[in-house]
């Protein structure tokens, strides 16, 4: 229970430390849509560790409603865990956020396939980021990788591979990786892994 209560102050004072709008404690209480969905998240994320799972599924989406972010309650996130404005903000069941980490809105921690080569389903589908990390608004980190300490993920940037530590990513340059070829399995967030990854290895030779 200490450890709860510890892990709320923490998260209280990343809004103070972090957002110059915010001037006291109070007013984040009141007023941080961004607190009120990890408050929300840490309540549901004890039910689904003690098997409450519809119950946590239930109350997460009524805190999506409430808030406007949806955070899954099987999600392991940090200390210090900080959603700036928040609205449009999504985090999926596998994802793993470490301590000290910043989002601002409309970001996207989200899956890209459900099953590996062999068609086995994939337990770890979304993202693991590292503590200090900071990801601006509009990005999509997409699929089972990894984000070190300390990466910086520009706005509206699409990831899908791994990115080291203390890096910083930018870019949402599109481009053609399939033509005339229709899809024959469902492929979330319309990014095939194998394509885009083909498609790298030949812009780098």
């Amino acid at each position: 229970m200490i450890s709860k209560y510890k892990t709320f102050l923490q998260d209280l004072q990343a809004i103070i430390d972090r957002d110059p709008a915010t001037r006291s404690k109070f007013e984040a209480i009141l007023c941080s849509s961004g607190l009120h969905a990890i408050i929300f998240y840490r309540f549901n994320h004890f039910l689904w560790q003690h098997k409450f799972r519809l119950t946590a599924r239930i109350l997460s989406q009524i805190a999506r409603f409430l808030t406007g972010i949806e955070i899954h309650p099987g999600a392991k996130i940090g200390s210090g865990f900080m959603i700036d404005h928040g609205m449009g903000v999504v985090i999926g069941e596998t994802t793993v956020i470490g301590n000290n980490v910043t989002l601002y809105h409309d970001v996207t921690l989200g899956g890209r396939k459900l099953y590996d080569k062999n068609g086995k389903k994939l337990i770890k589908r979304h993202p693991t980021i590292g503590n200090n990390a900071v990801i601006g608004s509009g990005a999509q980190i997409l699929g089972p990788i990894t984000l070190g300490n300390g990466v910086k993920v520009g706005s509206n940037a699409i990831v899908i591979h791994d990115i080291p530590d203390n890096c910083t990513v930018v870019n949402t340059a599109a481009y053609i990786v399939k033509h005339n070829e229709p899809e024959k399995n469902f492929c979330a967030y319309g990014i095939e892994q194998e394509e885009t990854s083909k498609k790298s290895a030949k812009k780098k030779s």
